[in-house]
């Protein structure tokens, strides 16, 4: 059987992770993200590992979440529950712990990177993006909320983009990633297998990492030929999501007759209310709290995200049965009070 995740390290101190279910955009399991966890901590100890490269196999992506299907029977199995909230545990204690890892990390985010494969990337050394880059926080497609601390990071983009990626689910590229601060460089794709090439083959021992890296980064690096999508709706994302309730950003919305403004309410409209009260949520209390905190509520909403009947009549409508017709059970914004968008945090 082949290996979900595969594990290098050459003469030159540098060690490779590459996530390999290319079929499946290498969606994370449980078991890919324990060896993840066992082999970091080994390399952090290990003099011979000077620096991590992470990256994806085939050609779609880097890594699109989690295995959601697997966690779909939750819904009906004690077993399968005890076995999601284990996934979730191991998922965030692995993503902290690369935010703090004591060696360089570079991530490649070619093609997809999503979810789970976003939580991978955002706390490594150094993130290169490709104009193959789709990037996306997409969890409330199917009636979840953002985690892998996404209420720390998304809360570092410029004014309330963060509050509108996570509502809505938006799918960006190399440039708007790098504008909300996802990413601290462009490469074109054709050159990232060369700039690696070049990785592997220094050796590393008898070099300064971080002079290094960014120079050999900045060898490959180009300007971005197009602008970020998002610094030109800046102004009018912090009026709409400047507000404290979904009510009031729908109310904003409706104001206006622009393009953006009508679609963005089509699409806040077709999520999950109770999704969109719990995340709207998260990103406002997120805005205090610390990395290790943010993540502590990811594990609490999680955990309660699978007990919400909701979430698993998303997943199915969008993974299962793929009618892309979810009847939630919670319908209006009006069914969800205040009281049951705290109990999610309990």
């Amino acid at each position: 059987m082949t290996k979900e995740v595969l594990f290098s390290v050459n003469n030159n101190g540098v060690a490779f992770i590459t996530l390999n279910r290319p079929k499946a955009i290498n969606s994370l399991s449980y078991e890919m993200v324990t060896m993840i966890g066992q082999k970091l901590k080994e390399w952090e100890k290990d003099d011979q590992v000077l620096l991590v490269i992470l990256t994806g196999a085939g050609t779609k992506g880097f890594c699109a979440g989690g295995d959601i299907k697997a966690l779909y029977e939750a819904r009906v199995s004690q077993s399968a529950l005890h076995n999601a909230e284990q996934f979730f545990e191991e998922e965030y204690k692995v993503d902290q712990f690369i935010y703090t890892f004591s060696k360089p990390i570079i991530a490649c985010l070619d093609g997809i990177v999503m979810g789970g494969g976003v939580g991978l990337t955002y706390g490594a050394s150094y993130k290169v993006v490709t104009e193959r880059t789709k990037w996306a926080m997409p969890e409330m497609n199917i009636g979840f909320f953002p985690d892998v601390g996404a209420a720390y990071f998304l809360n570092k983009a410029p004014g309330y983009i963060g509050r509108y990626l996570a509502l809505t689910g938006a799918v960006i590229e190399a440039a708007d990633v790098m504008y909300i601060n996802g990413a601290d460089h462009y490469m074109p794709y054709e050159k990232l297998n060369a700039f690696l090439s070049d990785v592997e083959e220094i050796h590393w021992h008898d070099r300064e990492l971080d002079s290094t890296i960014k120079q050999l980064i900045n060898n490959y690096s180009e300007e971005l030929a197009n602008e970020s999508q998002l610094a030109s709706l800046q102004e009018d994302i912090d009026h709409y999501f400047s507000f404290p309730t979904v009510e009031a950003i729908l109310a904003s919305l409706e104001e206006k007759q622009s393009n953006f403004a009508m679609k963005t309410k089509q699409t806040l409209l077709s999520k999950s209310p109770s999704s969109l009260k719990v995340t709207l949520q998260q990103l406002i209390e997120g805005e205090e709290k610390t990395l290790k905190e943010c993540f502590a509520t990811d594990l609490t909403l999680a955990k309660n995200f699978l007990k919400h009947k909701d979430f698993f009549e998303g997943v199915r409508s969008v993974l299962i049965d793929k009618d892309r017709n979810p009847r939630y059970m919670y319908k209006h914004l009006s069914d969800v009070s205040e009281e049951m968008v705290t109990s999610f945090f309990i």
